[in-house]
């Protein structure tokens, strides 16, 4: 069994960066961050595959995001920069049982509760 933990959202003006941390407990393979804002469906943001040689974004946070992980801390991160309002979401962290990253929801195997990001405008 793997528990994740997040932390690190908070309130930030447009602009502005935060860095998110998952924090594991048991085993991880390949990663991701995905979120979901108020009244949507929960969305793909980023992955990582388990050696950190491989990463995948979606395309409104190619170029602004950037997903690594410290196997030794057995931590993922999720380094967010030029934040705009849309970003604002609760973010999960999420964890799957194989090596490689994957788009989609339903390849992860644990999910983490989540930390609320706020971007103001």
């Amino acid at each position: 069994q793997v528990q994740l933990v997040e932390s690190g959202g908070g309130l930030v003006q447009a602009g502005g960066s935060l860095r998110l941390s998952c924090a594991a407990s048991g085993r991880t393979y390949a990663m991701g961050w995905f979120r979901q804002a108020p009244g949507k469906e929960r969305e793909f943001v980023a992955a990582i595959s388990w050696s950190g040689g491989s990463t995948y974004y979606a395309g409104s946070v190619k170029g602004r995001f950037t997903i690594s992980r410290d196997n030794a801390k057995n931590t993922m991160y999720l380094q967010m920069n030029s934040l705009k309002p849309e970003d604002t979401a609760v973010y999960y962290c999420a964890s799957r049982k194989l090596y490689s990253g994957t788009y989609y929801e339903y390849d992860y195997d644990y999910w983490g509760q989540g930390t609320q990001v706020t971007v103001s405008s």
